[in-house]
Order: structure tokens, then C-alpha cells, then sequence
């Protein structure tokens, strides 16, 4: 009979063979799970120095957070807090830096220090220094957002320099229109933007509605859908999701990793149901 652990070139000869056969199968097996499994990324807004209730981008009218999850509105209590309910990554979105141009790189050293979590961070990035220093802030991924972007071929030098891995592109929206730090021209098409940021060699990029944060209007799956149509890179979505049912669809949609904060700290979607749904 055929060994139905048995991998190409390697055939199972002695009874401790068979063993590290099954052994080798089902790694591949729980690493083909991993892969498939949608990676659920909380969010925390931090607008001078405390986290903020963000909602449809109208960032004057931001307030301190109310949580369920934390009492605290310092950043690294909200983190803390977060690493405790089993979550392994954070996206931290500096409004300090992205509307005033002044990066927190002591929060983000003392978020990654004192928690472990693993940050992407978006800090306003429109220059290459300016992601270094953010990754030299024990910060694991740039983001590089299309609200500060100078050019495309920031982006391109970015990739280059630092990796695919450690670079993300946040095409940043309200409702269907890009929000851009430059003149768009040809690439005013959302699609077409990702299109070229794709050729530039990115292979991670977040859909980020701000029109839909902290909205619970739920995601615009017709544009998502177009976009996991033509675009290869892994892709993150932010500004919408409602509830557990809304990730459900979004997984199987194919979609790679999904942005939450205010349905997480409204309770909305609780780490109960989350566990019940497979996604933690």
C-alpha cells in the first residue's frame, strides 16, 4: 500500500521514517492553515498623545476612547490590552504625524518594547528617512499612505530599500475618492493607482474607507471585490466591518487581514465570537 504520508524523492524505508514523514505532512498542513487564516489586526488612533475614537475621518471631532477593552486612553495600556486578549499584531495610526507632520517614535518604542505585539505604523510617511526612522522605532512595517504620498516613486525606492515585507501601501479613501498628497492624473482610478503600486513591487496594501470608520456601515464589497480581481498583492481592508458575519464574508471573499477598532471596543465583535467563528 501506497504511504499516504509519503512526499516526492522521500520514501519511507524504517518505521522512524514513517514517523518523520507524518511529522513533516502535518507542519505543511498547519502551515497551509495559517496562511489561509484572516489575520485580524486591531487599530489604535493616537491623536496627541492619547488614543482617539476614530469616525469617517472628520478628525477634528475625534474624542478621547471609550472602551470596553481599556479604561486608559494611553497608548500602550490600549496595546497592553489588546495583546491580552490574544492579538499578536497592531496597526497604530499616528494622526500626529499625518496631519501635522510630528511622528510619535517614542510610543512606538515603548508599545513594541513593553508588549511584544508586532506594529505596522502609518505616521504621515512622504520621504524615505522618515519610513527608516519609523521601522528604527522597532516598528516591523512601514505603512506609506496615499494621504501623504509625494509620488509613486517613493514607493518603488521604499520596496527597494526595506522589502516587500516590511512596506505596506494604504490606498486611502473617502467613499470612491483617493485621498493623494499628489497630483493623480491618469492614476485618479482607485484600481489603476493599485495597479501601478503593484508594478512598483508592492506586494501588501490596505483598502482604508475613511468615509466607513467607525461608521458599522458595514465594508463596500462591490469595489473589494473588484479590487481582490485584479490585484495579486495581499490585501488588507479598514472602515466598516460590523461584526463577526462581516469577516466571515471578507475571508472567504479572500481578502488577507482586516483592520478593527471601534466594533472591538464597542463589543460588537468580541474575542468569544471570534473564537467560536475560527478567525483567533
Amino acid at each position: 500500500m501506497r504511504n499516504f504520508y509519503a512526499f516526492k524523492g522521500f520514501v519511507a524505508r524504517t518505521a522512524e521514517d514513517v514517523v518523520m514523514s507524518k511529522l513533516f505532512y502535518w507542519l505543511i498542513v498547519i502551515a497551509k492553515a495559517e496562511e489561509n487564516r484572516l489575520k485580524i489586526i486591531p487599530v489604535i488612533d493616537v491623536l496627541g498623545g492619547v488614543v482617539v475614537h476614530a469616525v469617517r475621518g472628520r478628525r477634528k471631532e475625534y474624542q478621547p476612547l471609550k472602551s470596553g477593552l481599556c479604561e486608559s486612553t494611553d497608548p500602550v495600556d490600549v496595546a497592553a490590552a489588546l495583546k491580552a486578549l490574544g492579538f499578536s499584531e497592531l496597526y497604530v495610526a499616528d494622526l500626529d504625524a499625518i496631519t501635522r507632520g510630528q511622528a510619535n517614535f517614542a510610543v512606538f518604542r515603548n508599545i513594541a518594547d513593553k508588549t511584544g505585539l508586532e506594529l505596522m505604523v502609518d505616521a504621515g510617511i512622504s520621504d524615505l528617512k522618515k519610513a527608516e526612522s519609523v521601522l528604527e522605532s522597532h516598528v516591523s512595517k512601514v505603512i506609506i499612505g496615499t494621504e501623504t504620498l509625494p509620488s509613486v516613486s517613493v514607493v518603488a525606492e521604499a520596496v527597494k530599500l526595506f522589502g516587500s515585507e516590511r512596506v505596506v501601501v494604504s490606498l486611502d479613501l473617502m467613499g470612491d475618492r483617493v485621498i493623494s498628497g499628489f497630483e493623480l492624473g491618469a492614476l485618479k482610478a482607485p484600481l489603476a493607482l493599485l495597479r501601478m503600486f503593484q508594478e512598483a513591487g508592492v506586494s501588501q496594501v490596505i483598502v482604508l474607507d475613511l468615509a466607513r470608520v467607525g461608521s458599522g456601515e458595514g465594508v463596500n464589497m462591490p469595489f473589494l471585490r473588484e479590487v481582490l480581481r485584479n490585484i495579486a498583492a495581499k490585501v488588507f481592508v479598514g472602515g466598516g466591518v460590523r461584526d463577526v458575519e462581516d469577516l466571515v464574508e471578507l475571508k472567504d471573499l479572500g481578502v488577507f487581514g482586516v483592520l478593527l477598532a471601534t466594533a472591538l471596543h464597542s463589543g460588537k465583535i468580541s474575542l468569544e465570537g471570534l473564537k467560536k467563528s475560527g478567525l483567533l
